[in-house]
């Protein structure tokens, strides 16, 4: 090979291993000061055909600046800085509904529509004196199994494999929920105290995998009648599947009224609204309108014989009872298929759409309004119940419960 082949190979190699360094170099550059891109401009075709222009140099130009100048520099997670950025834009539109949901916490709530998380059991809230407080141990869960009961306040919780060694007050019941749930196989030191008895009572409890049932049945006898108490907890997946169980029984047990508890139901698919509604309303009828920003609008009819049509029901609402279960409450209500007891109802009238992204990452972003068969629109206003009644203070009295049994 001739001298000037092997000196143009060897400039090759050296301009080529000096390209490589460069763009080694800007690549952490990139990493830990983010390159400002050259396009910057972002076109929205939603409103009305105006091209809208967003110039984001200047975002980068504040997320340089941070992590240049930040103190803590092991502080600055690039992930968590994204997450809380794209948070904020979402939040900044002022609608609690309209949301970005980090890859932990979206799969965690497609854990809760699922009705299988890994955790101890307990239905948790707070009592008259806004402690802490365990609303009900789930059957079967580690909770139950411990002798955890209905009213006990949790005082303070220990997870020493996970860093935590708090008194519960002043914590939210997110932060609560955050710290008892864990992965199965897991330790979680509860110290409870218990109404009659003196000292605080420590329970150690190992996490499992609990399956929570959307839809749960309680036969009652009352004034001579077989009356059946449908829990209704939340419009899942599996809560169909779970209602149509739940109708078998009782069609079985010769029936003579349903009382749908809607209480502390939060919604969930509001196809699962219109499936339990045409339970009870003749195939045809109105459940639901979703009314679009456009002026468009979307019936949701029965599409199916159910096989409740005649049979008496009441329903029973509180404040925590939202969106698709204002959906059925509201259908019902409106057609004067059901009488409806307790208290008024959250208010929610708007639909979420979900969207999930490759990296686990969702967005629910709210993309109609809903209108009961009636037109009226409950956002913010609620469900109004047919015969009010105030929840009591002592978790061993259910006054809405009582009323709603003595209807029939």
């Amino acid at each position: 090979m001739s001298p000037r082949k092997l000196l143009i190979i060897g400039l090759l190699m050296i301009f080529s291993g000096w390209v490589g360094f460069w763009f080694g170099e800007q690549k952490l550059k990139v990493a830990f000061a983010n390159w400002k891109p050259a396009v910057v401009i972002n076109q929205n075709p939603v409103l009305e055909g105006k091209q809208q222009t967003v110039d984001f140099s200047h975002f980068w130009e504040v997320w340089d600046k941070v992590s240049s100048l930040y103190v803590d520099k092991a502080a600055l997670d690039p992930q968590k800085m994204e997450d809380g950025a794209i948070s904020g834009m979402v939040a900044a539109l002022g609608d609690p509904y309209t949301m970005y949901l980090p890859a932990q916490q979206n799969a965690a709530a497609k854990e809760d529509l699922g009705g299988e998380f890994d955790g101890v059991g307990i239905e948790l809230g707070f009592d008259k004196n806004n402690n802490l407080a365990v609303i009900s141990p789930l059957d079967g869960s580690p909770a139950a199994k411990a002798g955890i009961k209905a009213g006990d306040v949790i005082a303070h919780i220990k997870d020493t494999a996970a860093g935590v060694n708090e008194n519960t007050d002043g914590m939210s019941l997110a932060d609560a929920v955050k710290v008892i749930r864990g992965k199965k196989g897991t330790h979680v030191e509860l110290t409870l105290v218990r109404e009659g008895v003196d000292k605080p009572i420590v329970v150690d409890l190992v996490r499992d995998t609990i399956v929570v049932k959307s839809v749960t049945v309680t036969f009652k006898q009352v004034n001579g009648k077989n009356i059946a108490w449908i829990k209704l907890t939340r419009f899942g997946d599996l809560t169909q599947s779970e209602w149509d169980d739940v109708v078998t029984q009782v069609l079985a047990n010769k029936t003579n009224g349903v009382v749908l508890d809607l209480r502390n139901n939060p919604g969930g698919y509001l196809e699962g609204a219109v499936y339990i509604a045409g339970e009870f309303l003749p195939a045809g009828r109105l459940v639901v309108t979703q009314q679009y920003g456009d002026g468009s609008k979307v019936e949701n009819n029965v599409t199916r014989n159910g096989r409740l049509l005649t049979m008496p029901v009441v329903v029973i609402v509180n404040k925590g009872s939202a969106s698709a279960a204002e959906i059925l409450a509201g259908a019902l209500q409106d057609y004067r298929r059901a009488k409806v007891v307790g208290e008024q109802s959250f208010g929610k009238g708007s639909v979420q759409q979900p969207e999930d992204f490759p990296d686990g990452s969702g967005i629910h972003v709210t993309v109609a309004k809903w209108l009961r068969p009636s037109g009226n629109w409950i956002d913010k206003i609620g469900i109004t119940p047919d015969i009010k009644v105030a929840a009591a203070d002592d978790p061993t009295k259910d006054p809405q419960l009582d009323k709603a049994m003595s209807l029939f």
